[in-house]
């Protein structure tokens, strides 16, 4: 069965669609793909933008996506060693995702207790 819009109500449960929410919607996921989302990053650059996350949820989370192939690695044979993380084309493609979710949290997310939206 399908509602005006053409979604399939019988497969509102898709086993890729949960895998996918669950891997972005994983603890300090999408504050790393909004900030990769402007460019490669080296590790402490992520640090500084994401200021209450702690080194060991950075390296996990970025582990994770690298290993899920949205996020790269780069190790530049610099003295010292300079690595950096960037996204991969899997990772850009969730560029309008995130911009789509960064402008419903504008609009619907309270933060410190504003109510927001109309």
């Amino acid at each position: 069965m399908t509602d005006d819009s053409g979604f399939d109500v019988d497969r509102a449960f898709c086993p890729d669609y949960h895998r996918a929410v669950e891997l972005i919607g994983r603890r300090w996921t999408g504050v790393i793909l909004r900030a990769l989302l402007h460019g490669a990053r080296r590790f402490s650059e992520m640090r500084d933008v994401i200021p209450e996350m702690t080194d060991k949820m950075l390296s996990a989370r970025l582990r994770e996506l690298e290993a899920e192939g949205i996020v790269v690695r780069h190790v530049t044979a610099d003295i010292p060693v300079r690595v950096e993380y960037a996204l991969t084309d899997k990772g850009r493609d969730l560029g309008e995702t995130i911009a789509a979710l960064s402008a419903w949290a504008d609009r619907w997310a309270a933060v410190e207790g504003t109510q927001n939206g109309p």
